[in-house]
């Protein structure tokens, strides 16, 4: 996996720790986001394979080392910190939350406890791979929380940031609870259930909408699926109904999708396809699906594009990765940042889910003391994997249970609701003392 997707201060730094003797201090870190977006009462974690994947795979080309060798601000690194790039690989620990699990602000999903230059590195990484899957499950589960039971594919791959976030935003949104993607590289690379049949420029390419539809049916019999509203919405799902089997639905994708949605289902009941579903798109996203349904659309699924992969209303996660503990030989200090609204909790943490509520950790603390369910689970050791990872159908179901579990208020799409997250008397004591000593070295 090519190291050089990074920041160029993480490799800067890299030099700087390199040249200062601390290539072997043994850094811990963690990955948390700040706060929730606005309409989040939880996050949906994901992302973790990826990152598990590219960490088990970092190193650096040959033609990378040659790049950051032009790079003015390496003409004062020694030679021997290119040596120790081109034999970099991460043999470091890793701790995570599982895919799919429920998690709130403030709280680790994942801690890296590495040499320093190796935790340092691959930051970047990490935060984009883990941010970016978070955010597209966190929304694709509120999709399927308003869809109430009806299926939800994700169909955004036009509309992802790039094309390489188009996979892996079907891969969120399937873990979250999606009935499936339009992404092929998903469906292939992730096992992931693929939907789509045909756009309004197949309608368009024939001479008449009847030749459309046969020629369409030829092919894919009873996956089949027409987009009805090219021209005429109800001319089309009268074709439609004519047509007869075998097919599974028809497609609305414009006007308004309730009241078409329930002269469309009159006219396939009356044909007697009373089995045929109603897919809708256009624009749709949680508030339109729940909309939808409280005025009584006969939808029997949707596909949800744009607002999906791109998480349209909270782009963005304030994720962080930032250093909590430094050992230096056989001394080990705790480190935390005290700057206004960016307070961290310094020591490396675990988190315990109990019924309703959170309670915050030193990872070293006692099991035993606390009943609730840890949630921070080791991944790495020595950058070797642990055991087999998690076929994506196993999180997806993980993540259905654990939303299930949550306290129904933070389920509510609308109205924002306060999880409590406590700390430990250690780490708060803990807290106060490395703050203590801080103000003590300032003043």
């Amino acid at each position: 996996m090519p190291a050089l997707n990074t920041d160029l201060y993480e490799l800067t730094m890299a030099a700087g720790y390199f040249m200062s003797g601390k290539a072997n201090d043994i850094a811990t870190f963690e990955l948390s986001v700040r706060r929730l977006p606005d309409r989040r009462n939880f996050l949906i974690a994901a992302g973790l394979q990826q990152a598990l994947e590219y960490l088990c795979e970092l190193r650096f080309e040959q033609d990378e080392l040659d790049y950051i060798r032009s790079l003015k601000q390496f003409a004062n690194a020694p030679p021997e910190f290119f040596d120790y790039l081109d034999k970099l690989r991460f043999e470091g620990d890793v701790f995570a939350v599982p895919e799919g699990t429920p998690v709130f602000a403030g709280e680790p999903l994942l801690i890296v406890r590495a040499p320093l230059i190796q935790a340092q590195l691959i930051e970047t990484y990490l935060l984009s791979t883990l941010a970016f899957q978070t955010t597209i499950a966190s929304k694709a589960v509120r999709c399927v929380m308003a869809a109430k039971g009806r299926s939800i594919v994700e169909f955004g791959s036009r509309r992802a940031h790039s094309p390489g976030a188009g996979p892996l935003a079907g891969r969120a949104a399937y873990l979250a609870g999606c009935a499936g993607t339009s992404n092929a590289e998903a469906g292939m690379r992730f096992d992931i259930p693929v939907f789509g049949t045909a756009a309004h420029s197949w309608t368009m390419s024939f001479a008449d909408e009847e030749e459309s539809f046969r020629q369409l049916q030829k092919l894919l019999g009873e996956e089949t699926v027409y987009l009805i509203d090219t021209y005429d919405t109800i001319e089309g799902v009268r074709l439609a109904a004519r047509l007869g089997r075998p097919l599974w639905g028809v497609r609305l994708d414009s006007g308004d999708l309730a009241a078409d949605g329930r002269e469309v289902r009159r006219i396939l009941d009356e044909a007697g396809l009373k089995n045929a579903r109603i897919m809708a798109t256009n624009d749709l996203n949680e508030k339109r699906i729940a909309d939808l349904l409280a005025a009584g659309a006969p939808i029997d699924a949707f596909g949800v594009g744009t607002e999906l992969a791109t998480s349209a209303d909270a782009p963005a996660l304030s994720a962080v990765y930032k250093m909590v503990e430094l050992q230096v030989g056989e001394s080990r200090s705790y480190t935390a940042k005290y700057s206004p609204d960016k307070v961290t909790l310094p020591g490396a943490k675990q988190i315990y889910r109990y019924a309703d509520y959170d309670l915050l950790t030193l990872y070293n603390e006692c099991n035993q003391e606390f009943q609730g369910d840890p949630l921070l689970r080791p991944m790495l050791a020595k950058g070797v994997r642990l055991e087999r990872y998690p076929s994506l159908s196993d999180l997806r179901r993980h993540a259905a249970k654990a939303v299930a579990a949550l306290p129904p208020d933070l389920l509510s799409l609308d109205h924002a609701a306060a999880y409590q997250a406590e700390i430990s008397e250690r780490l708060q004591s803990l807290a106060n003392s490395v703050r203590t000593s801080h103000q003590m070295v300032a003043s």
